[in-house]
């Protein structure tokens, strides 16, 4: 199994704490992985993108027209980051605006279970419900437990299910 996935958003989004998880499933599941951020100017809101390697890579970083599926939790990102995508890849937006990708609003469900910060955990799930992740569901709700803090465990739970939902 190989998969290279890319996670692009806005600093406060909670772009390297979805990393964590994605990796720490990956890492449960016995498998080599890789991440690489780029964090710079988040605490300015500015742009964020982490890259998730699953199996045996020489490099955490992405090429251009290599990633396998891109987590956008910011739309506006589309045109930054979408370049590392392959042709077909699968793409999961946080937008209501649908197009040639998988949609959700992930923020405005956030918001409805009463904090935005949920936003990550719900595109987590929502990229989760096909199978396309080299992981399942069981595993990321064991990692996002594990790297969650205790108060936090049953939101981010519920958040993750709530885009599973769709």
């Amino acid at each position: 199994m190989k998969q290279q996935i890319i996670v692009s958003g806005i600093g406060g989004q909670g772009i390297l704490f979805l990393t964590r998880i994605i990796a720490g499933a990956g890492v449960s599941m016995g498998l080599e992985i890789m991440t690489s951020e780029t964090h710079g100017m988040a605490q300015r809101g500015g742009s964020v993108i982490s890259f998730i390697k699953a199996g045996s890579f020489r490099s955490p970083l992405i090429r251009q027209g290599q990633g396998d599926i891109g987590l956008f939790l910011h739309a506006d990102n589309l045109d930054v980051h979408q370049g590392l995508l392959r042709p077909g890849a699968d793409l999961f937006v946080n937008t209501a605006k649908p197009g040639p990708y998988n949609n959700i609003a992930a923020t405005e469900l956030a918001r409805e279970m009463g904090s935005a910060v949920l936003t990550n955990l719900i595109m987590l799930g929502f990229a989760t419900k096909d199978n396309s992740l080299f992981c399942g569901p069981e595993q990321l709700e064991t990692a996002i437990r594990e790297i969650s803090r205790e108060r936090f465990i049953d939101s981010n739970l519920a958040a993750f299910h709530r885009g599973l939902e769709g």
